[in-house]
């Protein structure tokens, strides 16, 4: 949108700091979807953590093993808590519940660390000057400067997604630099030497229990046919000075200039197959990617990142006003200073991380995000850094589309199918159900039963629900008709199974029992708090969307299926939201009182967002009592929490809320906090998202609520600015996507707005901005301009 008005620049695509990071939430991330590494910018001593995407506890044998039921299963066992809800035995309910209950699904690993060891003159290092680290986001390089000892060092860190490997280039400016390069890991491994480099064999547990479970062997290792996967990294130099290696280390002495180039590989073949590949046979594919990648100058490597990093990254930019002064200090005193005071550049910030993170860690073909994207240093990670799907997965999918990054939603989209294979089973054998199912938590093995656990967050069957959510919002986005037939059985399933699940009740409606709300508790009638009872406000707004998109689905597919009809009469059936005794949207059928009036989870509001049920012009009275909600919660909350608040508050068009929440979540984190008068959440220096611990789904989430602050489709309607702070007076945003295809360009002033949309195909649209309405005839690949308030051509 260069042909817009352009506001003064500050720099809204750089972290940088005036000292290496002191631990790993102030390293700097780099990635290129399968290869995670966290960069400290050390003096002397440095280290690059390590990670790749595939690199699991377990396999298929592990998770059979781990799935047997702690009880009765089948449609009998759940006819019999059924039978207790009715009865008002919640519980008997509660109990009978944890039967469907088994295991836990696996964790995600960390793969290793880079270690270095620089000298100059070949004695330790005395002096370090003039330092200064940073990464620069439109060119995914990690880049460290600084004097040792009167030697100008400066260091540049990439991972490349066309060469699949991470280059690291140090230069010096004089012929004395010494480079001693180690590997290591957490993980069982042993060194071997390779001709000018290093290898590192690596095995895997057949087990990690997550932390919060009591085992006796929770890091478990197997011979047997659970055995672990095996992985490997491969290193190589090319420097002008000397090099020798050996099984544990490589040593560069007399350069000016070293390259190292990395690469990582795993016995990973998809969710159900058991890994076979020897860690010889991973070492051989690592280290073949690293010698074809050292075939080729550093400049070419650089170049073909720049160029397959900026295709994707460059689509989408924001740029908001702030104070020169801020804008100029290291991030992380930036971050302590502000303590969530305003700070509109600081937003944008955040807002190009986010899309720079999910370019990082989400590429086509891989896996999706887990818990910590793709960066874990941590062998036995909170929540098994896993794929937790009753929100935080979801979350980290919702900038995909609306920040113009489709092809990064991709990991999700192909991993719903194959969880959808895994579901089915699990649909038959724990409730006697067809279609397919999937609880809260997920792995690379596609785990899909309830884990072992308290029934207030393991008993929730509708993660297959809100995963075909997303089956359906890549095709409102592209409205790709190739796509969407590829996904009707997973759609179809998924509709299936909460056709089955559902349960008439006394007045003739349809309802699900047993129902909880992730992961909150009510007062039962006795005061103590209890989960299990019928039909959570989420369970049948899920449902409903689900129904209602099969049924879109069907239609545009020329689709003739008996299910379809039958979905539509059901459909009919679901009761709507209820408005309880304090005007908020009800959590569960009755009008029951929280134990945890400001728990995390806004279960009961997923229709306003991700959701499109609610909405201020469609429901406002729902949606008033949504915004009640809200304010009963309380803004204080875990940082995910803060981040889908953020996009709750730009639906409903909260703009000042919407900002208030920003603020909050833009605080320096504090994992010492406990309880949510002094919650912790908030970022760490290195601007991932403190739950706390760190959990990346609030950083995808902070960029979604941003997009739907600045750009809104979800009525088919475009608005514009639906939801701007009167503090950001001033700014500048391109490459928001609306729904149907449409690209969306946007500036703005306190004396006006200019907009530019380019649709893929003709179609018209009405577009909003404030309480003006105009309808536009957009031809595909033309820019058509509105200016002013949006209601004129220009």
């Amino acid at each position: 949108m260069s042909d817009l008005g352009s506001s003064d620049r500050f720099d809204w695509q750089r972290l940088w700091y005036d000292r290496p990071a002191a631990n790993w939430l102030a390293a700097l991330p780099l990635g290129n979807g399968r290869i995670g590494a966290m960069c400290f910018g050390g003096t002397g001593s440095d280290r690059i953590g390590l990670n790749d995407e595939t690199l699991w506890s377990g396999g298929p044998e592990t998770a059979r093993l781990l799935s047997a039921p702690l009880g009765a299963t089948g449609a009998d066992a759940v006819d019999v808590v059924r039978e207790a809800l009715w009865a008002g035995d919640i519980r008997r309910a509660h109990e009978l519940a944890r039967g469907f209950h088994s295991g836990y699904s696996q964790a995600y690993l960390p793969l290793g660390d880079l270690l270095l060891e620089t000298r100059v003159g070949g004695s330790a290092p005395k002096n370090v000057a003039a330092y200064r680290r940073a990464l620069d986001l439109d060119r995914a390089v990690a880049t460290t400067e600084y004097e040792l000892d009167g030697v100008r060092i400066a260091q540049e860190v990439f991972v490349s997604a066309p060469d699949n490997v991470l280059v690291l280039r140090l230069t010096a400016s004089a012929p004395a630099l010494a480079l001693t390069v180690r590997l290591s890991s957490q993980l069982q491994s042993r060194g071997q030497a390779i001709d000018g480099g290093l290898g590192l064999l690596l095995q895997a547990p057949a087990d990690v229990a997550p932390p919060h479970r009591d085992v006796p062997e929770p890091i478990r290792y197997s011979d047997g046919p659970d055995r672990g996967m095996t992985a490997a990294i491969a290193l190589r130099t090319s420097t002008d000075g000397t090099v020798r290696a050996t099984d544990a280390e490589l040593v560069v002495d007399d350069a000016t200039e070293i390259v190292l180039v990395l690469s990582t590989a795993t016995g990973y073949d998809g969710p159900s197959t058991t890994p076979t590949r020897t860690a010889t046979e991973c070492l051989a594919k690592a280290d073949h990617a690293v010698t074809t990648a050292l075939d080729r100058e550093f400049a070419d490597l650089l170049d073909d990142h720049l160029t397959d990093h900026r295709r994707l990254f460059r689509r989408s930019s924001l740029e908001l006003v702030g104070l020169p002064e801020e804008a100029q200090q290291p991030t992380d005193v930036r971050v302590a200073e502000s303590a969530g005071a305003d700070d509109p550049a600081l937003a944008a910030l955040i807002y190009n991380y986010g899309r720079y993170l999910m370019i990082a860690s989400s590429r086509p073909g891989g896996l999706p995000t887990n818990l910590q994207g793709i960066w874990n240093d941590i062998l036995r990670p909170p929540w098994s850094s896993n794929f937790t799907v009753n929100i935080n997965t979801e979350m980290n999918y919702w900038p995909a589309e609306t920040t113009n990054l489709s092809e990064c939603h991709q990991p999700l989209l192909g991993f719903i199918d194959h969880l959808a294979e895994a579901g089915r089973r699990t649909a038959r054998e724990r409730y006697g159900c067809g279609g397919w199912t999937a609880h809260h938590n997920a792995d690379a093995w596609c785990w899909t039963n309830p884990v072992e656990g308290d029934p207030r967050w393991s008993n929730w069957p509708m993660a297959g629900a809100w995963l075909a959510r997303h089956l359906w919002d890549h095709y409102d986005f592209t409205r790709d008709l190739t796509f969407l037939g590829e996904a009707w059985r997973t759609l179809r399933g998924a509709a299936e199974f909460c056709l089955d699940w559902l349960v008439e009740l006394p007045d003739g409606s349809l309802g699900t029992a047993p129902s909880t709300s992730p992961e909150n508790d009510y007062l039962a009638a006795d005061g103590r708090p209890a989960s299990v009872t019928v039909s959570s406000t989420m369970d049948l707004a899920l449902i409903s969307d689900l129904f209602d998109r099969v049924e879109q689905a069907a239609a545009l597919l020329d689709v003739v299926d008996p299910l379809v009809a039958e979905l539509a009469t059901a459909r009919k059936r679901i009761p709507e939201p209820s408005i309880g005794t304090r005007g908020q949207l009800q959590e569960w059928a009755e009008d029951l009182p929280e134990e945890d009036p400001h728990h995390r989870h806004m279960s009961h509001l997923v229709g306003v967002h991700p959701g499109d049920a609610i909405t201020p012009e469609g429901a406002p009275e729902l949606a008033a009592a949504a915004r009640r909600t809200l304010d009963l919660r309380g803004d204080e909350a875990t940082g995910w929490s803060l981040a889908w608040k953020i996009c709750l508050r730009a639906r409903l068009h909260d703009a000042t809320g919407a900002h208030r929440l920003i603020r909050a979540f833009l605080r320096p984190a504090d994992d010492r906090a406990v309880g949510y008068a002094g919650s912790g959440a908030g970022v760490y220096p290195n601007l991932f998202c403190a739950h706390p611990p760190f959990q990346i789904d609030g950083n995808f989430g902070a960029t979604a609520g941003i997009a739907e602050m600045l750009l809104q489709s979800h009525t088919d309607d475009i608005a514009l600015l639906p939801a701007l702070p009167a503090d950001w007076r001033s700014g500048r945003v391109t490459g928001l996507r609306a729904r149907g295809g449409v690209v969306v360009d946007l500036a703005w002033t306190p004396n006006g707005i200019e907009a530019v949309l380019t649709a893929d195909h003709d179609q018209e649209r009405t577009i909003r901005y404030g309480a003006d309405r105009v309808r536009v005839r957009l031809t595909a690949g033309i820019g058509h301009r509105l200016s002013a308030a949006a209601t004129k051509e220009a």
